[in-house]
């Protein structure tokens, strides 16, 4: 059974933005594409007309925001098979659901009702924080969304950390057939015991061992590894600029219902230049 892309539509930018990520992504990888609308029926203030008893006027709103969403996939592209849902449930406990079963989730930067200065919506970082199953935050600048830099970004965490994200990366550089750069940042000694160089050796030899197995799978992939001396974070917001999709790991511990992501994974799904992808090591 191939398990479908699920993305989380609100009829906000944000959400027709990852729409349109998305599809192309199920076209890439030659699987369904799901369109998830989950709210507990809020009214918004935008003076939605009140129907009949039987049909609130949320549920209306809910059925137009769908039926666009499925009408832009298929515009986009017509090949890629598209089934949609409505959920009177909370977004966040619904797409949680919903990622054990899909392939990945796709959800905006920011939804609909978020205040307007916020850089990442309260459902996107959520889901991507707890999610059992890669999650795509889309977001960045027009040419990072439009995919025209053909270059894959992951960011080199440990093994423990990083093996699925790794395995993600190159799939994704395979399917897109474009350059994966895989990069680990490193910071010098801070004491005299310890060898100016052994940071940065340190963090080649990781790279080795991160990439040895998914290379191996996906020969055909271009791969670029770096080490680079700096902090993580703004490592990898500033090659964010030149990359179609930043892929990341991410630790989830068993039975921990808070967000689990560390200070590199805020700081891409906040600011980073494309969109970003963050995906769980299984234990």
């Amino acid at each position: 059974m191939t398990l479908p892309l699920v993305a989380g539509v609100d009829g906000s930018d944000g959400s027709l933005r990852a729409v349109d990520w998305a599809v192309a992504e199920a076209a890439r990888n030659d699987v369904p594409l799901r369109l998830v609308y989950a709210s507990l029926w809020e009214r918004y203030e935008s003076g939605v007309p009140t129907v009949g008893p039987e049909r609130p006027s949320e549920r209306v709103l809910a059925e137009h925001i769908v039926a666009s969403a499925a009408d832009r996939a298929a515009r986009r592209d017509p090949d890629v098979k598209v089934t949609t849902d409505i959920l009177p449930e909370d977004a966040v406990d619904t797409l949680l659901r919903e990622g054990d079963n899909a392939c990945a989730l796709v959800v905006g930067s920011r939804g609909r009702g978020e205040i307007n200065g916020l850089l990442l919506g309260s459902v996107g970082l959520a889901v991507a924080g707890r999610a059992h199953c890669p999650v795509i935050v889309v977001r960045g600048d027009k040419a990072g969304l439009a995919g025209t830099h053909e270059r894959i970004l992951l960011a080199a965490g440990a093994p423990d950390t990083g093996g699925e994200a790794a395995r993600f990366a190159f799939r994704e550089a395979a399917a897109r057939g474009c350059t994966l750069d895989v990069v680990r940042a490193w910071r010098r000694a801070m004491t005299a015991a310890e060898s100016a160089r052994a940071p940065e050796r340190h963090a080649s030899d990781l790279l080795d061992t991160l990439s040895r197995e998914p290379m191996a799978e996906y020969p055909g992939v271009r791969v670029r590894s770096v080490t680079v001396e700096g902090p993580a974070h703004r490592v990898l917001l500033n090659r964010s600029a030149a990359a179609d999709l930043v892929v990341l790991g991410a630790r989830r511990r068993h039975g921990h219902r808070g967000l689990q992501l560390g200070r590199v994974g805020h700081a891409l799904l906040h600011h980073a230049h494309c969109p970003v992808a963050v995906v769980p090591q299984k234990a």
